[in-house]
């Protein structure tokens, strides 16, 4: 039940009924004082009353005394070692689970989660849920149990004094669990505006560029406070819901012990329990209240917390792309057998009984006009989403089967938009292969015609190239995607157009590189420059999701279909220039 309500690990989980366990021993340890109290204070007011009495003996009180302190910093001790250090291991555990519940999970879900949601989840939800394992769950339920020791304690003590004193507590902790759904409302509330306001500014600093050129910033920024504004309410109105709410049950439980004075008074005026019994009984209340006052506060908290915990499991519970580790092809020819796909349930297909074959050592250009499906049946061929229908091979294996990164393995990808880290050229392009010498990664360097431009470098290839190679050159960052290519060394590449924002130097330094990199491998290109295709073993023409046609580019063009038709039309406006 713990696992599956709170997320925690099997580990987590034994922790935290160790956590529960001191949390409820060091609040019995506390009461402790009280008891040592009551027993002195009787002790001498037995010798006011009786003078001739000798005095009590002082040693086993002292005694007794440095027993409960000690007793009470040990309690203390333990209590934090179960909660607070034992959380933070579980909050590790749960951030690396999650990681790698993300690092399993297909493009589809990132599709539909967009980057501030995942950010709050891996970030805010993460530490909400730590602190709820910190200062909430443990004292939750240790107070409840030592609360319930003690109140059957006092009831067997005196049941009317009980009565008087404890009353206030189920009637406080109502008024804050029947509030429940108002404060799930104002947190959920809470939670979307911070939502849309991680959207506006991530949205500001992406496209300031474009913001500033279409002299829209004075705009954006208004919409942008605008958002900040009603973030800020929902904060202010979730937290005074809170805290009204927290603050009337407090008072409550304050009336606890004005009842307690009142049933004692009588009680002792009718002589019916003596004036110790009373006291003790005001001692213990003093003690009894503070504990449970902390837990009302934390209850609130867990019933906003409640929301981070639904987001981080609705994420550990989004199924994940498995397969066999097993992954042992007969080739490398890529077959798409009836394959239909679509991006979401209610989404029109975006791919509709497309068969195709991408042979071994051949290169297969995909083509057609936008929206067709080509960059669709790229991703779908290295499992980056997996097809509503139909199979895809390798082969001869079905890839649904076959681990995904087991499967990525046998794939090199050189796109047009390139991804780049914040480090050197060396590194970035050790990525395709993280166990590669510096020997090797040179070698791919040299091969993808990277020297040219790195050797011009303060560091050379120890150079940190800047966010996603922003010291680089378009034709530059390309050359290193393809020297990352060349260093892998699979045998099926996916070129997404390459070099289709290239300059002419540019395109041809980086038409050298991928020579050498497709060599008797089994190449898928997508391509929308026609004479880009020309030379390619084969050509498939995809039009709204369907394979239009398909075959040699020499056949498609004598067949005079709409591969020939898109050939004339692209060199009809080659031949424009400015002012005709």
């Amino acid at each position: 039940m713990l696992q599956q309500k709170l997320g925690l690990s099997e580990e987590g989980a034994r922790d935290f009924r160790r956590g529960v366990f001191f949390c409820a021993l060091a609040n019995l340890v506390l009461m402790a004082p009280v008891g040592v109290f009551y027993l002195v204070t009787g002790e001498f007011v037995t010798h006011l009353e009786n003078p001739a009495a000798p005095l009590p003996s002082v040693g086993p009180y002292l005694a007794a005394i440095v027993a409960v302190l000690a007793a009470m910093y040990l309690s203390q001790w333990a209590e934090y070692r179960a909660t607070y250090g034992t959380v933070f291991q579980e909050s590790s555990r749960k951030r690396i689970a999650l990681a790698e519940r993300l690092r399993e999970l297909p493009l589809s879900f990132f599709g539909r989660k967009n980057l501030s949601d995942l950010t709050a989840s891996i970030m805010k939800d993460c530490s909400d849920q730590e602190r709820m394992f910190q200062h909430i769950m443990p004292q939750l339920f240790g107070t409840g149990i030592s609360t319930v020791l003690v109140a059957a304690a006092l009831l067997v003590f005196d049941w009317r004094l009980a009565l008087a004193a404890l009353w206030a507590v189920p009637v406080a902790v109502a008024i804050v669990l029947g509030s429940a759904k108002r404060q799930q409302a104002g947190s959920k509330k809470e939670t979307a505006c911070r939502l849309a306001l991680g959207d506006g500014v991530q949205e500001f600093i992406e496209c300031a560029r474009e913001i500033r050129s279409s002299n829209r910033s004075a705009a954006f920024l208004e919409k942008l406070h605008g958002k900040i504004d009603d973030f800020e309410r929902s904060q202010i109105g979730a937290e005074l819901t809170t805290g009204a709410l927290v603050a009337s049950a407090q008072t409550v439980m304050r009336m606890g012990i004005a009842t307690t004075v009142l049933i004692g008074s009588v009680l002792i005026a009718s002589g019916q329990i003596d004036f110790m019994v009373f006291f003790a009984f005001l001692l213990v209340v003093t003690r009894i209240y503070d504990p449970i006052n902390a837990v009302l506060e934390v209850i609130a908290e867990l019933l906003g917390v409640r929301l981070s915990l639904e987001r981080i499991r609705a994420i550990m519970d989004e199924p994940a792309q498995q397969g066999s580790k097993d992954f042992s092809p007969k080739g490398y020819d890529v077959s798409f057998k009836n394959v239909s796909f679509s991006y979401g349930d209610e989404e029109a297909p975006v791919l509709s009984d497309v068969s195709f074959v991408a042979a071994e050592g051949e290169v297969t250009a995909l083509v057609g006009p936008s929206g067709g499906g080509k960059s669709t049946c790229a991703k779908l061929a290295a499992r980056l989403w997996d097809a509503d229908g139909g199979t895809i091979e390798v082969g001869g294996v079905d890839i649904s089967t076959v681990d995904p990164e087991v499967l990525l393995s046998k794939y090199s990808q050189v796109f047009q938009d390139v991804v780049l880290f914040d480090d050197t050229v060396m590194e970035n392009i050790r990525l395709g292969k993280s166990d590669a010498s510096d020997e090797e990664v040179l070698a791919a360097a040299r091969a993808a015609n990277c020297d040219e431009f790195v050797r011009l470098m303060p560091n050379g290839y120890e150079t940190t190239i800047g966010e996603n190679g922003s010291l680089l050159s378009g034709g530059e960052r390309q050359r290193v995607s393809i020297a990352r290519a060349l260093l892998k060394d699979a045998p099926i590449v996916l070129l997404d157009e390459a070099t289709a924002s290239l300059d002419v130097e540019n395109e041809t330094q980086v038409q050298e590189a991928l020579s050498r990199l497709l060599a008797g491998k089994t190449v898928l290109v997508i391509a929308h420059r026609m004479r880009t295709v020309l030379n390619a073993d084969k050509v498939v023409v995809l039009k709204d999701g369907k394979v239009f046609e398909q075959g040699r580019p020499k056949d498609l063009l004598e067949a005079g279909g709409l591969f020939r038709r898109m050939v004339d039309l692209q060199n009809a406006s080659s031949r424009w220039s400015i002012g005709s």
